[in-house]
């Protein structure tokens, strides 16, 4: 018997938040296209896109200090919230549009509206968050933002922060009372039920991708773990959204445009309030500053968070050293992605961050009480007992060749696609599944004009402004249309109080 063979439009690999948005734009855009979803998982949404693998922020830059870094000069660069402040809103325009279609369910299912916060202590980082307070609140991005530096003020965004800091000085914080909880696994199972209500769409769960090569189009052969089952798909476009193992994927498929990437792992932990008294006095995300040597993913944060509809309370992370490129995976992944065209970068990484991996592996021995002495940096009277620990998700940071053809580390998400523009693919972290929209809409562009011409009707763009209506416009730019379309999200979603 030959191996089963079947042919669909488009082919998504990863049952995350990516790919659940790419094939809900697409599905509006074209509601006849044949679009199959794999997961190597039992379940969608169980690597980077569920609730404890990440942080659940709706990262809009109100709180991220290294969103906005200062130079040795004293200058700060606010470029980059600002970017991923419109991008975020892509992202509430499109679940708006989607809640209101009835395609997602009621907001409070998967976003919160959670007050965000930047506090700092000491002379010099209550200067700078000053000066970062006045720089963004003259956007009108950031227009709402309030910053203070007296306690009375700051027991009245913060009281459980507050408490037995009698008489310390120089703390202050930044406030955005318009901030988000996500809950993204929640989210993600939301977006593929939408989608599986579609005769044109298909889940297969248990599944791996086993080869991915281009012919006239592109071939993946797939196994099911479970049964051990077999199947070639043929497929006129590929997205490659699989976190973690993106890469091998990419390496497996043997494009061009993946030549001198390799991959960073870095794992994280979480500890999680156990005590109801305590989790009750706490509502809002707050941000402090990164230690030194620390990658930016691992800022610390104290969270309120709903996860499956149930309050937490979390802080974190914390991050560790680690081989596997998925928390599900093979501990050999790391050395596996070692290639003759990613040696260079890889090993220029590993003589060049001694110091980022000396902190890594610091924090992944910590004890409990050394955890906990990081915690009462926020909460002073934090008790070892109402904490406990728990594991987060990997983030595989993107290493890529630099100047001389050696490397260079690279903390954010980048898009990867080839140039016949048939697959699309997406590395790297933060601020990643808050930006999803945006960066599903960035990878539709990309190829619309290539091997999604055929695949997409000519008034595409008239239905993708009907879902993200600030599209192909710039809200940095356009004061007017952000104050309107936010004003529509953001009601819809019940993030103004």
């Amino acid at each position: 018997m030959g191996m089963e063979k079947n042919n669909v439009d488009v082919l998504l690999i990863g049952g995350g938040i990516m790919s659940a948005t790419l094939g809900v734009l697409l599905h509006k855009l074209n509601p006849n296209l044949t679009i199959l979803m794999i997961e190597q998982a039992a379940e969608v949404a169980q690597e980077s896109s569920e609730a404890l693998n990440n942080a659940g922020t709706g990262h809009a830059g109100y709180c991220e200090l290294n969103y906005t870094p200062q130079a040795s000069d004293g200058s700060i660069d606010i470029q980059r919230a600002l970017t991923i402040n419109a991008n975020f809103e892509s992202s509430l325009q499109l679940w708006a549009s989607l809640v209101e279609s009835n395609d997602l369910p009621a907001p409070e299912q998967f976003i919160n509206r959670t007050p965000h916060l930047s506090f700092v202590k000491g002379e010099k980082n209550s200067a700078y968050l000053k000066q970062r307070h006045q720089l963004l609140r003259s956007h009108h991005l950031f227009k709402e933002m309030l910053f203070s530096d007296q306690s009375e003020q700051l027991e009245a965004w913060i009281p459980l922060m507050m408490q037995n800091r009698q008489g310390e000085p120089d703390l202050a914080a930044t406030y955005i009372d318009h901030g988000s909880d996500v809950d993204f696994g929640s989210l993600t199972r939301h977006l593929v039920a939408n989608l599986k209500q579609s005769n044109q769409f298909s889940l297969f769960t248990n599944t791996s991708i086993k080869q991915l090569q281009k012919a006239k189009q592109w071939q993946a052969d797939i196994v099911n773990h479970q049964t051990h089952e077999t199947k070639q798909i043929t497929a006129q476009f590929v997205f490659v959204g699989a976190g973690g193992g993106t890469l091998p994927i990419l390496q497996n498929a043997g494009i061009p445009q993946a030549k001198g990437y390799g991959g960073f792992p870095v794992s994280g932990q979480w500890l999680i309030c156990q005590n109801q008294n305590i989790t009750q006095q706490h509502h809002a995300k707050v941000y402090g500053q990164a230690a030194v040597g620390a990658p930016p993913m691992s800022v610390p944060h104290l969270d309120t968070r709903m996860i499956n509809g149930k309050p937490a309370l979390l802080f974190g992370p914390f991050a560790g050293f680690t081989t596997k490129f998925l928390k599900h995976g093979s501990p050999f992944a790391l050395a596996q992605s070692i290639q003759i065209d990613n040696i260079k970068p890889m090993l220029s990484v590993a003589k060049n961050n001694a110091k980022l991996i000396q902190y890594l592996l610091s924090e992944a021995t910590q004890s409990h009480a050394q955890r906990v002495e990081t915690l009462r940096t926020f909460l002073p009277q934090a008790a070892e007992s109402d904490w406990k620990l728990a594991q987060a998700g990997q983030r595989v940071q993107i290493i890529k060749q630099g100047d001389q053809q050696w490397g260079t580390l690279a903390f954010g998400t980048e898009t990867i696609t080839t140039e016949d523009g048939s697959l699309a693919a997406l590395l790297g972290a933060s601020p990643g599944a808050s930006v999803s929209a945006q960066a599903m809409i960035d990878i539709i562009d990309a190829c619309q004009h290539q091997t999604l011409k055929s695949l997409l009707p000519s008034q595409w763009q008239k239905t993708l402004k009907s879902l993200v209506p600030a599209y192909g416009e710039s809200l940095i730019e356009d004061k007017t249309l952000l104050n309107k379309v936010r004003q529509h999200s953001h009601e819809v979603l019940g993030l103004f109080s």
